[in-house]
């Protein structure tokens, strides 16, 4: 059982001083064999012919090679290199080559083969450049401890563990153990390491105490070795911090945890290190070596071994180099063969050595000793016998364990249970095995039970790792792919966005552009509105009086001038009447009228019209009877002027006047027709007229109004002949529309300049006629009224009852003396406007085929 003692620092103090030590449980008391081999100096054997260096001679990880096959090396030149702390580097004991890398036998029981260089040696023996640290209070405590890993120093009581490792510590330390117990029966080697050379080994134990700062260090040995003793308390008289320690010869005294508890009373914990207890121990021979590194420059190249044992001549402690074959050892010591039934060679002593497969096993740093016992002295193991259970081995256990228990399990292969009875706080002493009746070989069962549980630990940290790696692609997979996904939708996001941006740019634009009509459809509207109410604008003016007399050539009833229906009404008379006009231009061109070029006309569009509102204010029957007035009028005047013999140029005269007015843009309302030119001509009278003139002005207006009669006959006419053509045309039917009707209209009748000047030209011929035959009648009432007739009058007063009632006989009188002639004319004109019609059906069929096609 476990005792956990935590004895003060004081108390520990006091007790040691008065030699009062504690004890450890367990132990055994082997017969001693020590001298053998410490009676002599430790020697300088010669070299061999080949050194085997393993690369790995610690616990931690394995160097990696600094040198190649067929590479010459200086003694002490570094043959390997690990930037991992638990790794030191191991050096060349001698000058030569490198001859070979490759595995070879190991210096450890199962004798499995390591990687391992192999040299031959010069004999030169030359050394590379050493630095050594003379100085080394003054130098930085890291610079000590490279200096001691670069040394490759270890472990050399056994363990072999990493010396800079265990020298830089995380916890304070209160005491450094010197262990020089040596407990096993027969190795010597630090009794005599400490007899020659006491002094360099406390020159190691000052620069450990530099490194740990200590408060008090201790340096064991055990009470069989006087000699030694006496050698350390000399070297170390000089300071009081030290002190040599005497203590029981016992198995395994020597032992980590057990020496601690020895002086100390402080056990280990389980699993802990000594650390944990304010204790550091080192041995001796590393002690020695510490002084070699700092003070020489020297790596660890070489060990005290023991060669003992009743089976060579000469038992002796030597000088090993590292690498040096077991077989070159048994020369120098003199084996003699025949002491021994078969070759037994135990590296390490009786208790906690082993059994070398072969004697090419080369030395090692924790290699001590090397046994070869006579049949005699050590017995062969005979036969394995059951267990009785008789507890010997549980009693002479120094770590109060219970090796039955662990026997057991590890040789059923119960590894876990065997670890629940603490398997690894076995520090394989063989006690045990020594006091075991049976013959059962304990500690071989344990190393095979501790081999196989490191084997497991072993792939368990490799199968952790590759499902750590595996874990770990599988998540950088998923996030790879994640990221992937989130790329792709926000590719997806961004094409759509793109799109949605893309259509509503176009959504954009298409309500831009209607916006824009909109707001220009607006302006025109507002426009025609205020072109309307702008009495004194002439283009108002115009587009008023085509309207009043549409609604009066078709019988429709207007209440309002200014009124959306009658806007619509003049748009779609306009429109047809145009377009007859165009079938008739295109079929008689006009005819030029030299003899009247030095006239001066006033043009239709610069008359002034007669008001909108004026008209509108009107009755039904009297604007009826003024419209066949105007076209009785119209009738006369055309007959008239068929009797002069010019019949082509008054046809000519209506198509250019139709020109005139087609060739001027309806949405600018500056356009005209016939009817409103014959309207302006018939209505349109000055003030002084009406009041400087009698009857003479009843005459002239009766003759005006007739000749707008008969002109508003002839254009319906032409109208109900076109009526089948404008309503095969698209652009007429959407002219229904107020807003654009006038432009779209006069968009199908644009002219090219030869034939607008044309029209222009019949337009002021038939002008100028009309005007000749009104002077015929009454001259001077005409040239008062060419004169009073001017742009500038703004408005005309709306004609009186009397004057209505003039115009209605005068239009009776006018259809009674219509002759004969006028109408042939217009026979052979609605002939030629059905000859019109045809060919623009025929074109338009034609159109229509092509795009088809």
């Amino acid at each position: 059982m476990n005792r956990v003692l935590t004895p003060s620092y004081d108390e520990i103090i006091t007790r040691v001083e008065r030699d009062k030590l504690w004890d450890f449980p367990g132990g055994v008391f082997p017969a001693q064999q020590k001298e053998l081999s410490n009676q002599t100096p430790i020697e300088n054997i010669d070299l061999p012919q080949r050194l085997f260096i393993p690369l790995k001679q610690h616990i931690g990880v394995e160097g990696q090679l600094l040198v190649s096959q067929g590479d010459y090396v200086l003694k002490g030149q570094p043959l390997t290199h690990s930037a991992n702390p638990f790794s030191v580097p191991v050096h060349a004991p001698t000058s030569g080559t490198v001859t070979s890398i490759g595995p070879h036998i190991s210096a450890h029981p199962s004798a499995l083969p390591e990687q391992t260089l192999i040299i031959e040696p010069d004999n030169l023996d030359k050394w590379t450049t050493l630095q050594p640290l003379q100085d080394y209070q003054s130098k930085p405590k890291i610079s000590v401890l490279e200096a001691i890993c670069d040394a490759g120093i270890s472990g050399m009581g056994g363990a072999g563990f990493p010396t800079h490792i265990k020298a830089s510590p995380k916890k304070d330390v209160e005491f450094i153990i010197i262990n020089g117990v040596e407990c096993e029966p027969y190795i010597t080697s630090d009794d005599r390491l400490m007899r020659e050379h006491a002094w360099q080994i406390r020159q190691g134990i000052d620069v450990l105490s530099h490194l740990l700062a200590p408060k008090q260090v201790y340096i064991a040995i055990e009470d069989n070795k006087p000699e030694a003793i006496e050698a350390m308390r000399v070297a170390c008289q000089q300071s009081e911090q030290y002190k040599v320690i005497p203590i029981a010869t016992k198995y395994p005294a020597g032992g980590e945890k057990q020496l601690i508890q020895v002086i100390t009373n402080r056990e280990v914990p389980k699993q802990g290190l000594p650390i944990d207890v304010g204790v550091i121990m080192h041995n001796v021979g590393t002690c020695y070596a510490i002084a070699d590194a700092v003070f020489s420059g020297k790596p660890l190249i070489q060990r005290v071994v023991t060669i003992t044992g009743q089976a060579v001549e000469k038992p002796k402690n030597v000088w090993a180099l590292i690498g040096t074959p077991v077989a070159h050892l048994l020369e120098s010591a003199q084996y003699v063969a025949h002491k021994q039934k078969q070759k037994h060679i135990i590296m390490g002593g009786p208790m906690m050595g082993f059994t070398l497969a072969s004697d090419e096993v080369p030395v090692v740093k924790i290699t001590n000793c090397l046994l070869l016992p006579t049949s005699n002295e050590i017995a062969e193991p005979e036969a394995e016998q059951p267990c009785i259970r008789c507890s010997a081995c549980a009693d002479a256990c120094p770590a109060s364990l219970l090796p039955q228990q662990l026997f057991w399990h590890s040789k059923a292969k119960e590894l876990d249970k065997a670890q629940d009875y603490n398997l690894f706080d076995c520090i394989e002493c063989g006690a045990c095995a020594y006091v075991c009746p049976s013959e059962i070989p304990l500690v071989h069962y344990y190393r095979v039970a501790k081999a196989e549980i490191r084997v497991e630990q072993e792939e368990k940290q490799k199968s952790d790792k590759a499902r750590e790696r595996f874990e770990s692609r599988a998540a950088r997979l998923v996030r790879e792919q994640e990221a992937r996904d989130e790329k792709h939708r926000k590719a997806a996001e961004a094409r759509k966005a793109a799109m949605q941006n893309k259509g509503n740019d176009a959504q954009d634009k298409i309500a831009a552009a209607l916006a824009r009509a909109k707001a220009k459809k607006a302006q025109q509207s507002q426009a025609a509105q205020e072109t309307t109410e702008r009495p004194e604008s002439q283009d108002n003016q115009t587009q008023t009086a085509t309207q009043q007399t549409a609604a009066h050539s078709e019988g429709a009833t207007q209440s309002s001038g200014t009124s959306k229906d009658d806007r619509v009404a003049a748009a779609i008379a306009r429109a047809k009447a145009k377009k007859a006009q165009q079938a008739n231009r295109n079929e008689a061109a006009p005819v030029k009228d030299d003899s009247h070029e030095g006239e001066t006309q006033t043009p239709i569009s610069e008359q002034p019209v007669v008001k909108a509102n004026e008209i509108a204010g009107q009755s039904k029957d009297e604007r009826v009877a003024a419209a066949i007035a105007r076209a009785k009028a119209k009738k006369a005047l055309k007959a008239q002027t068929t009797q002069d013999g010019e019949k082509s140029s008054s046809e000519g005269s209506f198509s250019a006047t139709s020109t005139e007015e087609s060739e001027k843009p309806i949405g600018s309302d500056q356009s005209t027709d016939v009817v409103s030119s014959a309207s302006r001509s018939t209505e349109l009278e000055p003030e002084n007229t009406q009041t400087g003139v009698g009857n003479t002005e009843v005459k002239t207006k009766d003759q005006r109004v007739a000749a707008a009669i008969a002109k508003a006959k002839a254009k319906k006419a032409q109208r109900a002949s076109s009526e089948d053509t404008t309503a095969q045309n698209a652009e007429t039917q959407a002219s229904v529309q107020p807003p654009s009707a006038a432009k779209e209209a006069d968009a199908t009748q644009e002219l090219d300049p030869a034939a607008q000047k044309k029209a222009r030209i019949a337009a002021a011929v038939a002008k100028a006629k009309a005007k000749k035959l009104a002077k015929e009648g009454l001259p001077e009432a005409g040239e008062d009224t060419n004169k009073n007739v001017t742009p500038e009058t703004p408005e005309v007063e709306a004609p009186s009852a009397k004057q209505r009632s003039n115009v209605v006989k005068a239009s009776a009188a006018s259809q009674a003396a219509a002759p004969s002639d006028a109408e042939q004319a217009l026979d052979e004109k609605k002939r030629r406007i059905a000859a019109a019609v045809a060919k623009a059906k025929a074109k338009k069929a034609a159109q229509m085929k092509s795009s088809e096609e």
